[in-house]
């Protein structure tokens, strides 16, 4: 489990679906004024050099936000996305990547809170690196998993938990399930997101979720696109995010969003 980096995979396409999505609903949570709680449970070091040995190793960024990159001033439903990564590039060069407790930070208004979790040593010392000094962001390094399952409940009623994990370990979904599971006894209407890769000849099973976790339609929302064949790495075929209690007003953003985000990636470079 602690030998997954996330320098290899920073900005590459699932990333660009994942966080876009992620920023796409917290806008979503914020048209309501009452603080919100944010957890992160696989939060890396929360920014990414591109021009790093890791990441120049693998280039999964070229296919993900370094195609993009030039499309930052159009508008459109990953605008928001593209402006974020911006605000770590204010020379208009592309060199750092935010991870998603970065983007998580630079949305969150004085009643919001952010707790990050980190169980790789190294990963942990960027992570309190990044966050020095910023009274909003609490870092765990620890288990993300145990901390969903025991944190109580927001003071205000409102949050959202990013759970994001490398599927390195064969049990991860039971794991998963397990601190879920707990952390709807405790807070059965706050907001759960989850990414998921889709993988040849590998089954991760995020659609037995609903049914183990008794959850209704309703409150089950799949968002879901296929990579195109040149935006694929390795066999990781498509790639998806899970939201448990999707706010309302967030469904329809968020399905125009999956369409939007498949399109930029599809499309000749």
């Amino acid at each position: 489990m602690l030998s997954y980096r996330h320098g290899f995979h920073a900005g590459n396409p699932a990333d660009v679906f994942k966080h876009s999505v992620l920023l796409t609903l917290i806008r979503s949570m914020q048209e309501k004024p009452a603080g919100i709680t944010f957890l992160d449970t696989h939060a890396g070091p929360a920014r990414y050099d591109l021009g790093s040995e890791w990441a120049l190793k693998t280039r999964e960024f070229e296919p993900g936000i370094g195609r993009l990159w030039a499309d930052r001033e159009e508008p459109g439903p990953l605008r928001d996305y593209l402006d974020q990564v911006a605000r770590l590039n204010p020379d208009g060069r592309l060199q750092f990547y935010p991870g998603s407790p970065r983007l998580m930070a630079n949305l969150m208004r004085g009643s919001d809170r952010l707790i990050a979790c980190e169980l790789h040593p190294a990963e942990q010392q960027g992570l309190q690196a990044e966050f020095a000094g910023d009274r909003r962001v609490r870092v765990h390094p620890g288990d993300g998993y145990r901390v969903l399952a025991e944190q109580p409940p927001p003071s205000t009623g409102r949050g959202l938990v990013l759970i994001d994990p490398s599927y390195e370990m064969k049990n991860e979904i039971e794991t998963m399930t397990q601190a879920l599971e707990r952390a709807l006894r405790r807070f059965a209407h706050g907001v759960y997101l989850i990414w998921y890769p889709k993988i040849e000849g590998r089954e991760i099973a995020i659609e037995s979720l609903p049914g183990r976790l008794g959850l209704s339609a309703e409150r089950w929302l799949n968002l879901f696109i296929e990579l195109p064949a040149g935006q694929r790495m390795g066999r990781m075929w498509g790639t998806g995010m899970a939201v448990i209690n999707p706010p309302w007003r967030s469904r329809v953003p968020l399905a125009d969003l999956a369409v939007h985000a498949f399109g930029a990636l599809a499309r000749p470079s």
